[in-house]
């Protein structure tokens, strides 16, 4: 027993290392800074910055936007995994893939590749001159963040949502029905609450990159729309502001964490029922 117990030990030992020095490390260095000022002495001002009109304008922005990115990814994934689920396609994982195909290209380049379709004279416009219709002005638009969000964040809501609706008993709906719920009652009473644990997991898969995203506001919006995320870059690598960077970063932080909670107790009750 001891023996297995100290090879377990010494395989778990890398992952440990690379833990402590990848995630433990950088931060702890994030909370120093975020709760020091340039000499060094304890602060919370850094923190409360985020009251401040730019960067609560910042934060609210982008708390909507990605409200409304995980929504519609919902709205799309859900009746997805529920066709995918309940049909009797033999190659579902095939069209799992091709869902999931576009997260095997590079972030940036999937990023930019909106930009070409979106840019006042780019394929979507160039498609609707031809067509003698108006074109739209979409590009540098919370419109276009929103859009960059679903395209690259809709994965991870499906698979989340396909493995919690795959999991469930078909005799369980066969009952619903049996006893006669239609059925909006079927999916209101019967399969939404067993697939609760998948829809938490996919809105935070999908709720929390949104809102610290900075990539995709910078692409898409350019400089016309500045999320939290943009903001904390800037005090990064234009300002080199680190103590309130860390501090903006420690916000983001308490919705990362409340997050964790609620996915950990959601799982939890699960695991109980």
């Amino acid at each position: 027993m001891f023996n297995s117990r100290k090879a377990s030990a010494g395989l778990s030992s890398p992952y440990v290392a690379w833990m402590t020095i990848f995630i433990i490390v950088p931060l702890l260095m994030v909370f120093y800074f975020g709760l020091t000022d340039a000499g060094g002495a304890f602060t919370f001002a850094n923190v409360a910055s985020i009251a401040s009109p730019e960067h609560l304008k910042s934060l609210l922005l982008a708390l909507e936007l990605s409200f409304i990115s995980t929504v519609i990814c919902f709205l799309i994934a859900y009746p997805l995994a529920l066709i995918l689920a309940h049909s009797r396609i033999s190659s579902q994982g095939l069209i799992i893939t091709i869902f999931i195909l576009p997260m095997w290209m590079n972030f940036l380049l999937r990023t930019m590749a909106w930009m070409t379709l979106l840019e006042g004279t780019g394929v979507i416009n160039t498609i609707l001159s031809f067509l003698h219709l108006p074109t739209q002005h979409i590009i540098n638009t919370p419109a276009a963040i929103v859009l960059g969000m679903v395209y690259n964040f809709l994965p991870f809501m499906i698979l989340p949502l396909y493995n919690a609706v795959s999991r469930i008993d078909p005799a369980v709906i066969e009952a619903a029905r049996d006893l006669g719920a239609g059925r909006f009652q079927t999916l209101w009473k019967i399969t939404l609450p067993l697939s609760a644990g998948g829809i938490i997991s996919g809105v935070t898969m999908v709720f929390i990159p949104a809102l610290t995203t900075f990539a995709i506001s910078t692409l898409l919006g350019g400089s016309k729309v500045l999320l939290i995320g943009n903001v904390i870059e800037s005090y990064f690598m234009l300002s080199y502001d680190v103590h309130l960077g860390s501090g903006l970063s420690l916000v983001l932080m308490v919705f990362i964490i409340i997050n964790m909670v609620v996915s950990a107790v959601s799982d939890a009750k699960e695991q109980t029922d």
